[in-house]
């Protein structure tokens, strides 16, 4: 069985050392040392023990970094940043794919690049997340709009004590937000999610936008 049958029996980019060993037991006792051959031979790529994706030559779509990102590390959403400029409210490229979990804060570093995590209250943590689904990858999650600027606006301690009249700047200034762009944003949700993080900021964020 070469790199072109398994990848034709695994449509995911991105899979669990569970999902690769179920089709190589169909011809390999050992499939574990078969998969070190094919790290080896640079036709898989480990992102850490017990996921892998393809190498890019044996991808038949482009990567999902945003699925690869949840099931690199569980339970988890991507969010904050990553998200914020997925929904072009920031203008900068982001390079590291950010992530909010329950679980406690970690990093990866792989050959795909920084995938960062940051646990959050579970209170808040199913409130505004967006399931996708992607024929090539299966479904995946991520923040709402609402959701990833207010899981970064609460994660952010140069905000903790931040007055009312304050946080416009800080969108702008900082985040580097149009103002104009928040129209569209849910004030309820955000509201919501400002309850479950008990969030005096986040409430003044629900305040300013439906207002505008």
């Amino acid at each position: 069985m070469n790199i072109f049958d398994i990848r034709k029996k695994l449509s995911l980019n991105t899979f669990s050392v569970e999902m690769i060993k179920s089709i190589l037991q169909e011809e390999y006792s050992h499939p574990v040392q078969k998969i070190n051959a094919m790290i080896k031979k640079g036709e898989l790529i480990q992102l850490k023990k017990g996921i892998y994706t393809f190498s890019e030559d044996y991808r038949n779509h482009s990567l999902n970094l945003i699925s690869t990102a949840n099931m690199l590390y569980k339970p988890s959403y991507v969010s904050f940043e990553y998200a914020l400029s997925f929904y072009s409210l920031i203008p900068e490229r982001v390079y590291t794919i950010t992530s909010a979990s329950t679980s406690r804060s970690k990093e990866f570093e792989t050959p795909l690049g920084r995938f960062s995590y940051t646990k959050i209250p579970l209170i808040a943590y199913s409130l505004g997340i967006d399931w996708k689904f992607d024929e090539n990858d299966g479904g995946y999650m991520i923040a709402t709009a609402e959701k990833a600027l207010c899981d970064k606006i609460y994660t952010d301690k140069r905000v903790s004590n931040i007055k009312k009249d304050e946080i416009e700047s800080y969108l702008e200034e900082d985040l580097r937000i149009d103002i104009d762009d928040l129209k569209s944003l849910d004030s309820k949700l955000i509201w919501k999610i400002s309850m479950a993080y008990s969030s005096k900021t986040l409430q003044s964020l629900a305040s300013i936008i439906k207002r505008s």
